[in-house]
Formats: C-alpha cells, structure tokens, sequence
C-alpha cells in the first residue's frame, strides 16, 4: 500500500500480514550489548580519573613516577582494546536491527525511502558520508513509525548527536594522544577521552530508548487484523 504524509489525515488500516520485525530476543541483545558499552565506558572514564590523580604537582611543576607512568599507560591501553571488542560487538548486533527495522518499515511504507534496505548497513561504512547517511535512514524509518504524523525526533536526535559526538571527540582525543611530547599534552588527551566517554554512555542509553521505541512503534504499524 502507498504511503504519503497524507496518511496521517485518515487510519491506516493494519495489514492482514505482519511486516517482520527485528524481533524480542535481538532487541534484547541489543540492550545487552548497548549496556555492556555504556560499562567499558565507565571504566574508561576510570582510567582517565586514575591518570589525572597519579600526576604530582609541587609549585606548578606536574610529574609522575616511572612506576606509576607505566601502570596507567598499561590500563589506558588495556581499556582501549577492551572498549573496541565491545565496540564491534556491539555495533554487529545494532546494524543488525538496523537492516531489520529499515526492512520492516520498507514493507509497512514502500513509498517513504530514497535508498534500498541494503543501505541500513552499506552506509555505516561509506567515508564521511557515514557520519549522516545512517541518521536520514533513521530519519525515514522514524516517520514511518510516526504514520507520517508531526511527532518528537528528539530520540533519534538525542541518540545520534552524543553518538557522532562521542565518535569524532574520541578520535581527536586519540590523535593528541599520539602527539602528545609533555605530560600536560597527555593530560589534555586525557581529559578529551574522558568527555567522549560521558559522551558516550549518553549515546548508548539513548540508543536503547530510541531502539526500544521505534521497534514498538513500528510492530504497533504492522500487528495484523484481529
């Protein structure tokens, strides 16, 4: 059936058939997944805390020992290839429901997309274009969700604006790093990951709520005639 922001004025009338949907049990590894994220991210925040509090500062001169030097670059460097595991992990399970919603949206509202579903992965892993493509994918199947009805955005919004924050913060926090030649240099880095990491588990909690209420709203769509 055709759909048009006109379908907003008069019910849609539910389809003899459900739309598949991304499903309980991966939305529920989903959140898993997005919580396991969100705990990495607190220990990265931790270690940034342990390398602030490990630097000495007599008459505004900053050092730190050898010895603790070498334990919190150990642990900065332990948190870091711990949180890309969970990365990965984490954005496998989310691009799957990802592709999954943006099908069943397709199958409630065939009309309402400029790109195939295809895209809801493909464009994650496009240069630059990355960093809005999968939002105005997002975008498209939201309003699906909202019947093409005036409706809060501010999830979406939310959720992509601490994500893409946190992402480009992080990167610029790990490039100072790599260039840093003092120790204020480091702590400056430091201070930037920290930021990205609350960043971070803002997107992370975010991303649960909107992906928990799109998926509702869109099995609301397409829950077949009694």
């Amino acid at each position: 059936m055709p759909w048009s922001a006109s379908d907003a004025l008069r019910p849609r009338p539910p389809l003899a058939h459900p739309a598949p949907g991304p499903g309980r049990a991966l939305l529920g590894v989903l959140r898993g997944g997005l919580a396991a994220a969100a705990a990495v991210d607190a220990v990265s925040l931790y270690a940034g805390f342990r390398a602030h509090t490990a630097v000495e500062g007599d008459g505004g001169f900053a050092h730190i020992s050898e010895e603790r030097w070498q334990a919190v670059n150990t642990l900065l460097i332990r948190v870091d290839q711990l949180r890309m595991v969970a990365l990965l992990a984490c954005a496998a399970v989310f691009i799957t429901w990802f592709h999954r919603v943006r099908k069943q949206a397709g199958a409630l509202a065939p009309t309402a997309f400029r790109r195939g579903p295809g895209w809801a992965i493909g464009g994650w892993f496009v240069p630059v274009a990355c960093f809005w493509l999968p939002y105005r994918i997002a975008s498209e199947v939201w309003t699906v969700g909202l019947r093409g009805a005036k409706g809060p955005f501010w999830p979406l919004n939310l959720w992509w604006a601490s994500f893409a924050g946190s992402l480009l913060l992080g990167r610029y926090a790990s490039a100072r790093h790599q260039r840093a030649v003092d120790l204020g240099a480091f702590l400056d880095a430091v201070t930037l990951g920290m930021v990205a990491d609350a960043l971070s588990i803002v997107a992370a909690g975010a991303a649960a709520f909107f992906a928990v209420r799109l998926t509702r709203m869109l099995d609301a769509e397409g829950r077949p005639a009694a």
